[in-house]
């Protein structure tokens, strides 16, 4: 019979995706180095899985331990958070947290985060798709970006409201920020699944124009990168136009463009996780730091 998995055996496994070495586990976990090596060797068998390989003179950890690692993680914060009736020590608190996040909170957040918190790490991922699922296997502590409420097990939160802005290089020949004189240079296009059509060319139909979308790329802050060298036009949060203001020109758009909320997901069962808690309202405080103001009725 293939051996059991249990709550020793995960924090091995834990310990070896963290220092990717047997001897260092092993330092780590306070055992020898032999009996890691027999924990290894089970959770092999448990897993069927070899976990470690060699690669030069090391060990790498296969594709199937590098998707398993964030889920032990979770697992062992959650078996720790049911065992420990103590208050929450941030300064002392060691833990992983993974987040799935788009544009512009990686760095307010990392500042944050450190300030109170030292031996904290916060693994980012990514937005490659909506899935709920990250949020419900533990592989996702915490998505943060554009969305909408999802399922019953899924909580929702809106941060703020984001609102979209028309973006050019500083010395751009653009003077008039009307729609027509926006149609007279090529557009980036922020989409991650490709897309050049948007809510600006609905609005634009409406008018009778037309705009071209010479480039997509899918991240806003490669957007405000390739504006600020050419002489495309862009469409970002006006968040994270402020933030270029070195490079870039921002305006208001003269359209009806619909506002997008930003939110933070995560799955009910970290509901009373006091280092969720912990981490959900540091999110919000800079979230909060982050909000944009109200944009001016008319073009300024």
């Amino acid at each position: 019979m293939p051996d059991q998995l249990d709550l020793n055996l995960l924090r091995v496994f834990d310990a070896l995706m963290q220092d990717g070495s047997v001897t260092a586990a092993a330092e780590r976990l306070h055992l020898s180095i032999p009996a890691t090596s027999r924990a290894l060797a089970r959770l092999r068998r448990a897993m069927n899985d070899p976990i470690l390989v060699r690669a030069g003179r090391g060990l790498a950890p296969t594709p199937f331990a590098l998707r398993t690692a964030p889920r032990v993680r979770s697992l062992l914060d959650e078996a720790s958070a049911l065992v420990n009736d103590e208050e929450l020590d941030i300064a002392r608190l060691r833990r992983t947290f993974t987040v799935r996040v788009g544009d512009g909170v990686v760095t307010p957040l990392v500042a944050a985060v450190a300030e109170a918190a030292p031996h904290v790490v916060l693994r980012f991922v990514a937005e490659g798709d909506e899935s709920v699922e990250p949020l419900r296997d533990g592989t996702v502590d915490l998505d943060l970006g554009a969305g909408t409420d999802i399922d019953a097990d899924i909580r929702s939160e809106v941060l703020f409201t984001e609102r979209m802005v028309g973006v050019v290089r500083i010395d751009h020949p653009l003077k008039k920020m009307t729609l027509a004189q926006l149609c007279k240079y090529p557009h980036v296009s922020v989409s991650r699944r490709g897309r050049t059509h948007g809510p600006l060319d609905v609005a634009l139909q409406a008018r009778g124009l037309q705009r071209h979308v010479g480039a997509v790329v899918p991240f806003y802050a490669a957007a405000a990168v390739l504006v600020g060298a050419t002489d495309h036009i862009g469409l970002v949060p006006r968040r994270l136009a402020e933030e270029h203001h070195r490079t870039l020109r921002w305006f208001p758009i003269d359209a009806d463009l619909p506002e997008v909320d930003v939110r933070m997901h995560w799955h009910a069962r970290l509901d009373a996780d006091p280092a969720q808690l912990w981490l959900r309202d540091v999110v919000r405080r800079t979230a909060k730091a982050l909000a944009p103001h109200r944009l001016p009725a008319r073009s300024r």
